[in-house]
């Protein structure tokens, strides 16, 4: 099947598989359901099968890795590491709002390089809204910067992401030319994501009245996980895993092999300490990879095929500037940006890699717009929406502000990082 027809039914099975997950009720459905789709493709040929073969292989190095890292990082929270870094941003913000945005940026945009956006989401996210109801300070300022570093703090890394895992293969870079062509935009937007939410609220971050109106303290003694108390020392042999694993990440690449490898063998050391403590089990070590999503996600990768090739791709292709001068890399980022907001950021990549695949600098562009890009729209990025799940109405910023800011800065601080990225390029080459 070819043509119109084909595409109009890929886009709606995309529809389809889409709604499942941005509603997010029936999270073991969404892959399971992104497959039926992927499958009925196939059958009605679409997709022929030869091609689906095809993109479920090429994803499904990608796939590991993020199973694998989705593992590690809910190890990594079990042993208390993301409990100990409240601990420390509110011991150390001495019961200062300002301060305490301060380390929430900073704690938000190392651990989503690190281990994914998705933990900083789902893992850091609860521990900071601990931190900021013990103290008696306003959450809304402190949450709204964890969501936005999530989705534009995770430029960084080749493994930051799942779209930095698919722009990495297609971009040809090794791990440490990927970051060193990052890194400036990365400390740039670190910063001025937290100039707009320093600016946005300076009334909510502003110091208790003397009056006592505000009893502020910094709530430090009572971080706890489980029966684990922190006061007396740090998680040691998970923050050493954790730092070899990053270290690894450099090194594996440096010899051409996947930090997937990093990845599982520091969730292998964690898993079988748990294991063997008898703190875990193999069942809900296995769940907190979450194969329901890894599902979905190889099934994405099917089902944007049959877009791509029936229409999607050529219209695209026309609207992309040839080239790695910066007005073209502007223009890429920008309409990577749109694409990820009208559709999702991952079926963006997956659409629109293949159409710069081979120029690095057109792929870190598109990297930029997809992550950077779902700030503007809660519908932008799956992290987003759960983001909104995992956060409390009234500990949030309300829907209309969270889109104004996004409306007044997402664009201006995606033209700041690409015409940084161009800039790096220019300086220590491609």
């Amino acid at each position: 099947m070819t043509g119109p027809v084909a595409l109009v039914i890929a886009v709606g099975v995309l529809a389809g598989a889409l709604a499942i997950a941005i509603r997010g009720n029936s999270r073991l459905l969404e892959g399971p359901i992104a497959a039926a789709g992927a499958f009925a493709l196939v059958l009605l040929g679409v997709v022929p099968a030869a091609a689906a073969g095809t993109t479920v292989r090429d994803l499904a190095g990608t796939v590991a890795f993020l199973g694998a890292i989705l593992i590690l990082g809910h190890l990594l929270a079990e042993e208390g590491v993301f409990t100990y870094f409240g601990r420390l941003a509110a011991t150390r913000s001495r019961g200062t709002p300002r301060r305490l945005l301060g380390y929430v940026v900073v704690m938000a945009g190392a651990v989503t390089a690190v281990l994914t956006l998705d933990t900083t989401v789902v893992l850091l996210t609860p521990v900071v809204v601990a931190a900021t109801l013990r103290m008696r300070t306003p959450s809304a300022p402190h949450t709204f910067a964890l969501v936005r570093i999530a989705n534009s703090g995770s430029l960084l890394l080749p493994v930051s992401n799942l779209t930095n895992l698919l722009a990495f293969g297609a971009a040809g870079l090794t791990f440490g030319r990927f970051a060193a062509l990052l890194a400036v935009p990365w400390v740039a937007i670190l910063i001025t994501e937290w100039a707009v939410a320093r600016i946005a609220f300076r009334e909510q971050l502003a110091p208790a009245s003397s009056d006592g109106s505000r009893d502020i303290r910094d709530g430090s003694s009572d971080f706890r996980d489980g029966s684990r108390d922190f006061r007396d020392g740090s998680p040691r042999v998970a923050l050493g895993v954790l730092v070899v694993t990053v270290c690894g990440f450099v090194v594996l690449s440096a010899f051409g092999l996947s930090p997937a490898w990093m990845a599982a063998a520091s969730a292998l050391v964690l898993g079988v300490r748990r294991l063997v403590r008898k703190q875990t089990d193999v069942r809900r070590i296995i769940g907190e990879a979450n194969p329901s999503f890894l599902l979905f996600v190889l099934a994405l990768g099917v089902i944007v095929d049959g877009v791509s090739r029936h229409g999607g791709a050529a219209l695209l292709g026309r609207l992309l500037p040839a080239g790695h001068s910066l007005p073209a890399l502007l223009v890429i980022a920008l309409l990577a940006a749109l694409v990820a907001n009208l559709v999702n950021n991952i079926p963006a990549t997956l659409v629109l890699l293949p159409l710069v695949a081979g120029a690095p600098l057109a792929v870190l562009a598109v990297l930029i717009g997809v992550n950077l890009g779902p700030n503007l729209t809660y519908g932008g990025s799956l992290a987003t929406l759960l983001w909104r799940r995992v956060v409390a109405a009234d500990l949030r910023p309300s829907a209309k502000q969270f889109h104004v800011l996004g409306l007044m800065s997402v664009v201006p601080i995606i033209l700041m990082a690409t015409c940084l990225l161009w800039l790096s390029a220019k300086l220590i080459g491609v």
